[in-house]
């Protein structure tokens, strides 16, 4: 078994195919690869390594903003890929404490939650983590270090603009400060509907170039790019709706305080769109698979006109326990 990385300074002038190769020939059977997007012509020479060595087993990973199934060699038919979101609140509370909770479908969620959450309640408190989760937990950076947990999420993010995204999208140094003189201004607003014309005037940049760049960052897992049609996401269209990916996010780019709504809103969205499609609704805050219907808040939110909508739900925070339509928020974190 080997590991590489594939931003070593070894593969600027050694072909990966070739050690790959050699590898083979001594009795390897495992090769594990990482920041493969950094690596030029990737696609085509794995696709070599898994055609001409049917016996050693390949592993790879990546940027999450590199788009794998549209890769020049089509490795969608011969990788299986996986993607891998951060943390459920159920995945964080079972790796930071140790207590092993059940995974539930979004039915069980919204036919069974008064049963389901009942369950929870017998083993913890979820409000007792809740709390932390949003602003600690997302990533297992915890893990090393709580203190330092803010300054590790914004190198990374920055990690993810200055060295990740250049290499898949072909971006120059001056697009990247752009991008960050964006986010800086997002990251203070969100969620909002955005005015494209005047936040491209804020960034400094032009309305096409713009969009190019929302849609880089939620390719990136920095922003959520919430639209109306889930197939048409792309920097042609303007977004519905604009979140921080997560609510880590929020406490570390952000100046402000994050707003309690707007923390609802984006754990609902980031914890939802792990495992089902989600849309920008006509009306209500969020469609589900087009079919379930949404609206947070807090534990005075009434469903209101959406009432006759037998598909219609209210994600509660506040609550550890509901009744009826109105589901405790900290359940949907028990999706994957």
């Amino acid at each position: 078994v080997i590991y590489v990385s594939l931003d070593d300074i070894y593969f600027t002038e050694n072909r990966l195919i070739y050690f790959a190769e050699e590898f083979n020939r001594h009795g390897g059977k495992y090769l594990f690869m990482d920041e493969v997007h950094k690596y030029r012509n990737w696609s085509q020479e794995i696709k070599n390594i898994y055609d001409s060595l049917p016996d050693l087993q390949v592993i790879f990973t990546s940027s999450s903003a590199l788009d794998i199934y549209r890769g020049s060699h089509d490795l969608s038919r011969r990788a299986n890929i996986y993607h891998l979101p951060g943390l459920s609140f159920r995945e964080y509370i079972e790796i930071r404490y140790g207590i092993k909770l059940p995974v539930l479908t979004l039915e069980e969620i919204l036919r069974e939650h008064i049963v389901k959450a009942g369950e929870i309640k017998t083993l913890i408190k979820p409000l007792q983590y809740f709390a932390e989760f949003l602003e600690k937990g997302y990533y297992p950076y915890f893990l090393e270090s709580n203190n330092s947990y803010k300054k590790r999420l914004i190198n990374t993010v920055n990690s993810a603009i200055e060295s990740d995204l250049p290499p898949i999208f072909q971006i120059d140094f001056k697009s990247v400060i752009k991008i960050k003189k964006m986010l800086a201004v997002i990251a203070n607003i969100v969620p909002y509907k955005p005015n494209i014309q005047k936040l491209a005037q804020q960034s400094e940049t032009t309305r096409d170039s713009l969009l190019k760049f929302l849609f880089y960052l939620d390719k990136a897992n920095i922003l959520k790019w919430l639209g109306k049609d889930y197939y048409g996401i792309n920097y042609l269209n303007k977004p519905e709706k604009l979140y921080l990916h997560n609510t880590n996010l929020m406490y570390a780019l952000s100046n402000q305080v994050p707003d309690a709504g707007n923390l609802r809103e984006t754990f609902f969205l980031n914890q939802l769109s792990a495992v089902h499609q989600v849309t920008y609704p006509v009306q209500g805050d969020f469609l589900a698979d087009n079919k379930w219907l949404f609206e947070v808040g807090g534990p005075n939110k009434q469903i209101g006109r959406l009432a006759n909508n037998q598909n219609t739900f209210l994600a509660i925070d506040g609550i550890d326990q509901g009744f009826g339509k109105r589901i405790p928020l900290w359940l949907f974190g028990f999706l994957y």
